[in-house]
């Protein structure tokens, strides 16, 4: 796996040795204050007796509030499960412990029913089972580990890798967790495994946007960590909320980055003027903004450089994977409509002298680049009219203006590793981006400044309150923004 630490449009230096650092290294490792990291797949263990269903040892059963008394909805208590089933004794008589739900729900394999129990409570009384290495012994192995073994069991439906959303990783590790088992953090080197992620910029986004279309199914279905049990930690429950949800926040991005643009062509901002409660909470929100970015530098590694440059393959990637994910769980929650996805590419076994970055700088035009390109439009013609409108004499404040044109030239900033990754180039700034930004902007305020019904009356060919007019010079500007 990799993250947007090392991407500019293309990755900065292609490399086996990227990795996803900022998520890995900060936020696994600040779960671990809870009841743990989430299962994420690559890089992740289970110990057997917790993914064949059993519970945990509880001293009190019973919810996160006032543990010394058993929590809020006590329950009854009990030891460790199977501890009496793997005394001598209870080897002699040929128990080893017991199933935490029937043979049958572990699917047609009563060979591997019959191993779970030993394998989750070993003893030291008891011999390892000899295993015979006939042609139907290993033709029922190789069935059980098909991917499709579980399906349609109660084990799969209730514990194993649960079916109906395509991050089921994630709703494994949560089946854990609502049970009371805890995960810890841990870092190893070398690393024991290692994942793959594709570098170009489409498969990129063809990726994050099945990772986000996964969390929100786990949001629409009986998962959802809002109606998890009382073993759930609060503090976890948020943390798995914001997991299953994150692809929210492109509804409002979309409007953070389109509104302030578009004000500065209608003249009518949404946005009452600010207030002091209102900066008093912005500074709260920011300062919160920079607690985590220190924590994520220090934990993860990596320079400041590296960290916004993450940021802004999260901006792309929020403004065009997260919205199509927003829209495909919508129909299938509404219209009861499967969704298709396409599957990463990956560099097929034998074809080692194939270059592995072959397909770094190719440019795979998809629907996913739409939206980030449209808001590109908007924040350069957006500023150019507001230039132009300073002007022809219709906003005099051009230096509170500015403080809006900033914010446009700040979301552009963001996505302009996007308008890179598009031109397929690599290393220094391409020329052409700059100059279809800059010729965008020219002849939108060109166009504002010479078409008379663009801007109406009160602009330069208006005459009564434009700029040739007796009323008044020009608009004020109030603030950032042009409040109605």
């Amino acid at each position: 796996m990799a993250d947007g630490t090392q991407w500019e449009g293309t990755w900065v230096e292609p490399s086996e040795n990227h990795h996803n650092r900022i998520f890995f290294d900060g936020t696994l490792r600040a779960l671990d204050g809870m009841q743990g990291p989430i299962y994420v797949g690559t890089g992740c263990l289970f110990r057997r007796i917790t993914l064949y269903g059993f519970d945990p040892p509880r001293i009190n059963v019973g919810g996160p509030c006032f543990p010394s008394l058993g929590g809020m909805f006590a329950k009854t208590k009990y030891e460790k499960p199977g501890l009496e089933l793997t005394t001598k004794a209870a080897v002699a008589k040929g128990k080893h412990g017991f199933l935490p739900m029937p043979k049958k729900s572990y699917g047609k394999s009563d060979a591997f029913a019959d191993t779970i129990p030993m394998a989750s409570h070993p003893s030291p009384f008891a011999a390892a089972a000899a295993v015979v290495a006939e042609e139907a012994t290993i033709a029922e192995a190789v069935a059980v580990c098909a991917a499709a073994y579980e399906k349609k069991t109660g084990w799969g439906s209730d514990i194993g890798w649960v079916y109906g959303t395509v991050t089921e990783d994630v709703v494994t590790g949560y089946r854990m967790h609502i049970k009371g088992w805890r995960s810890r953090y841990c870092s190893i080197y070398p690393h024991a495994f290692i994942g793959t992620a594709p570098i170009n910029l489409t498969e990129r986004l063809f990726q994050v946007l099945r990772w986000s279309t996964g969390s929100l199914e786990i949001f629409f279905s009986r998962n959802n960590p809002l109606f998890g049990s009382t073993f759930l930690h609060p503090l976890q429950r948020v943390a798995y909320i914001n997991i299953t949800t994150y692809p929210f926040t492109a509804i409002f991005l979309i409007f953070y980055t389109t509104v302030p643009a578009l004000s500065f062509v209608t003249g009518h901002f949404i946005v009452q003027r600010p207030t002091t409660m209102f900066y008093v909470y912005l500074a709260i929100v920011l300062g919160t903004l920079l607690i985590l970015a220190v924590l994520e530098v220090k934990w993860a590694g990596v320079t400041v450089f590296e960290w916004f440059r993450n940021g802004q393959f999260w901006m792309t990637a929020s403004c065009s994977a997260y919205l199509a994910a927003v829209c495909q769980v919508l129909v299938k929650v509404v219209f009861r409509r499967d969704i298709s996805f396409k599957l990463t590419s990956k560099q097929p076994a034998g074809d080692e002298k194939k270059d592995p970055y072959a397909d770094l700088y190719v440019v795979r035009w998809t629907w996913l680049m739409v939206t980030p390109i449209i808001i590109i439009l908007v924040n350069i013609i957006g500023s150019a009219v507001a230039f132009a409108k300073v002007l022809d004499g219709e906003w005099t404040h051009w230096l509170k203006v500015a403080g809006g044109v900033f914010f446009n030239f700040w979301v552009l900033f963001h996505l302009y590793p996007f308008a890179k990754g598009i031109l397929g180039r690599h290393g220094k700034t391409p020329v052409v981006v700059l100059v279809w930004w800059a010729f965008t902007f020219v002849i939108t305020a060109v166009l504002y400044i010479n078409i008379p019904h663009i801007h109406g009356p009160g602009g330069k060919h208006g005459g009564a309150i434009g700029k040739h007019g007796a009323a008044h010079h020009g608009k004020k500007f109030d603030g950032y923004y042009l409040w109605p």
